[in-house]
């Protein structure tokens, strides 16, 4: 992610930004009468830019009413262990303090979706979190749970008990299709801690996919400002259009440009939470990567677009028909591509199982083939081992990577291999200097191919004075040596 820090609402900082000036009005619905009345009625309204001094006095309480009971704070608190430094004896004699535990808190915000006390909001809203509190419009405050989140698309889907109570909820606009560059938007949300707040703005640009590596966000002038995120977007119907989640700037404050996950992703990741537990992102098994120009030179493209595929999973969906290395996926159910982030974001708004149709490009000419969608398989098995004993990985979990698990932990689907998972504080792993994310290539000129049999080879191998170990830390492959044991309890 291009994201400088998480704060409750993303800080991206940039160097230059060209600035975006839209104007433009649409009366609120529910405020006409006569003719323009039965035409709201009878489809969407349409798009009119405020002729008379009365159009422009009209206000938007009432789109606010109906939809701010459904906005949510959502307060987290977190025990965070911390070193104290240590002063000059300290060092000398080698003396280290007991870690200082502090509770940390913050806030974000939340919506329902479910008038069960289903509720949408960020996942870096309640990363790490101990605790999590809901507290309604009316003040009410409720402890929650965490049913499913994704990091990578930042959703998290939380529930609240109700005790059988219908809470206000928005309704989730299924398909972004009809919104519109111009259209006005509200943001309601909960910045820097003063409470319930409402501001509105336009939308500046949509299909923005150079925010974060699965995105394709509304851009929106609207103000967002830290403790924003996880709150709603919404249009002047009252529907909810998208999740805040980040903004550029500057200072940390809000310049005008702040970004939502769209509605359509929301609600799949919505619907994949309550069904299955977990939120699942369906895939056709390819890697892909953005066109630049000089790549569609070669390939014979008339410009930059689209996402070529690098490669291709055996049996999986875009092997069964026929896809190949160096094809470039250009449109998904009619969707135009313009990188591999778009491409992702859009199968992600799919359903496991659903046929979709991909036009592609492959020696000058542009086909299509119909592709039905899967989830990443877990083959391997994760196999979640922590290793104990007198050897270099005491303290270690360690997993069998697979495309499953690559896609929930935000790794490459296509990498295999022995990942370390966590690493207890203070253990021989941790005083050895693995880290979580590396993957483990070898010991003492012995391949390792799976948790299991890792463990195997620590009960063959018979060294007192040091070990060999061969990781791969972020694409760098080394030999780390651990010659320290862990201490006898």
């Amino acid at each position: 992610m291009v994201l400088t820090e998480f704060r409750p609402i993303y800080t991206i900082m940039k160097k230059t930004f060209l600035s975006l000036l839209a104007s433009a009005c649409v009366v609120a619905p529910g405020l006409f009468s006569g003719a323009a009345q039965a035409q709201f009625l009878d489809g969407p309204p349409e798009r009119i830019v405020p002729d008379s001094q009365m159009q422009v006095q009209l206000s938007y309480a009432p789109v606010v009413k109906q939809t701010a009971p459904a906005v949510v704070n959502v307060y987290t608190s977190r025990t965070v262990r911390a070193r104290s430094g240590a002063d000059f004896f300290e060092r000398m004699f080698g003396m280290q303090r007991a870690p200082q535990e502090r509770v940390e808190s913050s806030l974000g915000s939340g919506v329902i979706v479910r008038s069960n006390g289903i509720i949408v909001t960020n996942a870096h809203v309640v990363k790490g979190a101990d605790e999590l509190k809901v507290v309604l419009n009316d003040r009410r405050e409720f402890p929650a749970e965490i049913v499913a989140q994704d990091e990578e698309i930042d959703v998290a889907v939380l529930k609240i008990e109700t005790n059988g109570e219908r809470l206000p909820a928005l309704a989730i606009q299924s398909q972004s299709d009809d919104l519109e560059i111009g259209d006005i938007v509200l943001a309601i949300g909960n910045p820097f801690g003063v409470g319930q707040t409402v501001t509105s703005g336009i939308v500046s640009a949509l299909g923005r996919t150079n925010v974060t590596d699965l995105s394709s966000f509304i851009q929106t002038d609207a103000a967002v400002n830290p403790g924003n995120s996880g709150g709603a977007l919404v249009d002047l119907s009252g529907e909810l259009i998208g999740v805040n989640t980040a903004i550029f700037s500057r200072s940390g404050g809000s310049n005008g440009i702040g970004f939502a996950i769209p509605s359509e992703l929301v609600s799949r990741a919505v619907d994949s939470a309550i069904s299955e537990g977990r939120i699942v992102r369906p895939w056709i098994g390819a890697r892909t990567n953005a066109v630049d120009a000089t790549m569609a030179s070669a390939l014979g493209l008339d410009r930059s677009k689209g996402a070529v595929i690098n490669e291709i999973l055996p049996k999986g969906p875009a092997d069964k028909v026929g896809l190949e290395k160096g094809d470039v996926i250009l449109s998904v159910d009619g969707t135009p591509i313009n990188d591999d982030s778009g491409l992702r974001f859009k199968l992600a708004t799919l359903r496991k199982g659903q046929e979709v149709a991909i036009r592609y490009f492959r020696e000058g000419k542009e086909r299509t083939v119909n592709v039905e969608t899967d989830i990443p398989q877990e083959t391997p098995e994760r196999d979640e081992r922590k290793i104990e004993g007198m050897n270099p990985f005491d303290g270690a979990t360690l997993v069998n990577m697979s495309p499953a698990l690559g896609e929930e932990l935000g790794f490459d689907p296509f990498i295999s291999g022995v990942m370390v998972l966590k690493i207890e504080r203070g253990s021989a792993a941790n005083y050895n200097r693995l880290r979580p994310g590396d993957f483990l290539i070898g010991l003492n000129d012995e391949d390792i191919t799976s948790t299991r049999q890792l463990e195997s080879l620590l009960e063959t191998v018979e060294s007192d004075e040091g070990w060999k170990l061969s990781i791969d830390r972020n694409g760098r492959i080394g030999v780390l040596p651990t010659r320290y044991l862990p201490r006898e309890q």
